[in-house]
């Protein structure tokens, strides 16, 4: 998955790279994925890829929680989200290209159908079609990428959210309710999208 024209590629830490979809092993895993559909349990796939060398970042733990978020918030269809961390040359570019602003800043979200949205530290159905392959309704939805910036988490976390740790849990947190439909450009937007961040972060983080 890649974002809309960036030429940033993502990709599963956990997702095997030497299975040909023809083969047997390929056709059982194509059919256990439509069955489980059929039987209501969606697959929730969360991407993660670190891009960057600036900052050590466990990108498993934080796939682990953007999962956990994803299926807290009741998504039950099979949906796929990418999670990004890159440096802060790459997240100024993406800042200028698609918010127009100059800098780097801590976390962007990229919504598939949507706006893209901007980190709290920074200034701020229709069916197939008749002649569709039906094997294409068996694909996940893509819900949309989540770009972290470490180095920038880290700088603002003592003023933030405590600890480097803390805050990227925040921005993990905060980029996928982002791709679920919250907002913060409103008062009441934001109280409601802080609340629920706090909820989440209190269950799945602070353990």
């Amino acid at each position: 998955m890649s974002l809309p024209g960036s030429g940033i590629q993502g990709h599963s830490d956990d997702q095997p790279s030497d299975t040909d979809p023809g083969s047997a092993e390929g056709r059982d895993a194509a059919e256990a994925l439509r069955e489980r559909k059929r039987s209501g349990g969606g697959l929730v796939d969360v991407f993660g890829a670190d891009e960057q060398s600036d900052v050590a970042v466990e990108t498993p733990r934080w796939v682990g929680l953007a999962t956990s978020i994803l299926e807290a918030e009741g998504v039950r269809e099979d949906v796929e989200v990418s999670l990004l961390f890159v440096d802060e040359t790459a997240m100024a570019e993406l800042n200028q290209r698609f918010l127009g602003r100059t800098g780097s800043t801590d976390v962007l979200a990229f919504p598939i159908d949507d706006d893209v949205y901007e980190g709290p530290r920074s200034a701020d159905s229709l069916g197939p079609g008749p002649t569709a392959d039906p094997d294409l309704a068996d694909l996940p939805t893509i819900l949309g990428d989540v770009v972290v910036c470490p180095a920038v988490a880290q700088r603002n976390a003592p003023a933030h959210a405590g600890t480097y740790d803390d805050e990227l849990a925040l921005l993990v947190t905060h980029g996928v309710l982002h791709l679920l439909g919250f907002d913060h450009a409103q008062p009441d937007e934001a109280e409601k999208m802080e609340q629920r961040e706090q909820a989440l972060l209190d269950r799945f983080h602070r353990l």
